[in-house]
């Protein structure tokens, strides 16, 4: 059995999910009177609520990460990284977060007696590209980018952690996750985020991909709730493999664009598709995804293609 959590950790606190995250946490009733630390290189949310510790530092760092466990954390929300385009543009800044950091960060946690449970977000990137004709929880992740690689790393860090007892920890593969906003341009995904706000405003716009093409989404909210879900489920209902992927919505963007005229009807937006093979290859030809190891755990996507795009607006705003 998990006990309860009174000391609760959320590393990359002042990001998208994280700042997300934080909010949950502050209003759900199963996490009420504990104390939460957040951790990021700046923290932004001015909340004077006095369950809030704070402490600003890199991840990076040792000594921040010693300040960080210091009261031995019951459970953790482990979301600091180097993400995407920005770990594969700089291999040793990635490997000093994603690897050596989180590694350390994960052997500092270790405690036999009273395991915390860790969540680890993880992400789809440890399949392909190329990906198969379907993905399940028995296809070999074959990671072709850095940051994918770094994350099945870390995946296998957490099983094997959690094997011999040192930590409860659970890998969570996250699918492409709607919408955010401000999303940096330079990103090869920025699309994905981008459309939303645009479509509502009426703008012209041209997507990367095919009508055709496919992808895995979730809304933020949806993924914030996977996470309190991941902290809060029983030790004896999960087994050796702790990293998984989570239940997502495969959509058609020509689906996603109509779901965008029903939500905006006097939008006036134009699509038009422009396909870029790279871009495609990366984000816009997943292919079926079945997750029966998280479908049996309670993890569940946002229903359908309309909540998906409500919530996603929510998200913008």
């Amino acid at each position: 059995m998990t006990r309860p959590a009174r000391r609760i950790l959320v590393t990359g606190a002042d990001g998208f999910i994280g700042a997300r995250l934080v909010h949950a946490l502050l209003a759900d009733p199963r996490f009420a009177g504990a104390a939460i630390m957040l951790n990021d290189l700046r923290l932004s949310d001015g909340s004077e609520d006095p369950r809030l510790v704070r402490c600003e530092g890199d991840f990076g760092d040792s000594q921040t990460r010693a300040r960080l466990i210091a009261d031995r954390p019951d459970l953790v929300f482990h979301l600091a990284g180097l993400l995407g385009g920005a770990a594969e543009a700089d291999y040793p800044a990635a490997r000093r977060v994603n690897i050596d950091a989180t590694l350390a960060f994960l052997e500092a946690l270790r405690n036999e007696d009273a395991p915390p449970r860790v969540v680890f977000a993880s992400s789809i990137a440890v399949f392909g590209p190329p990906l198969p004709d379907a993905i399940d929880d028995d296809t070999i992740p074959l990671p072709t980018m850095i940051y994918g690689a770094q994350k099945r790393m870390m995946e296998i860090a957490v099983e094997q952690f959690s094997a011999r007892g040192w930590i409860d920890g659970l890998a969570l593969r996250l699918p492409g996750i709607v919408a955010r906003p401000g999303a940096d341009a330079r990103l090869k995904s920025s699309f994905l985020n981008t459309l939303f706000p645009r479509f509502a405003a009426g703008e012209a716009i041209t997507l990367p991909v095919r009508a055709a093409g496919t992808t895995w989404l979730i809304s933020v909210q949806a993924c914030v709730a996977a996470l309190l879900h991941a902290g809060t489920i029983d030790r004896d209902r999960l087994a050796r493999r702790r990293a998984m992927t989570l239940p997502a919505q495969r959509v058609r963007f020509d689906d996603l664009v109509l779901a965008l005229a029903r939500r905006f009807p006097e939008s006036g937006a134009h699509v038009d598709y422009a396909p870029d093979e790279a871009i495609e290859l990366q984000f816009g030809s997943q292919p079926p995804l079945t997750t029966p190891l998280a479908d049996a755990l309670g993890f569940v996507h946002d229903g359908d293609i309309d909540v998906l795009v409500a919530r996603a607006m929510e998200s913008c705003a």
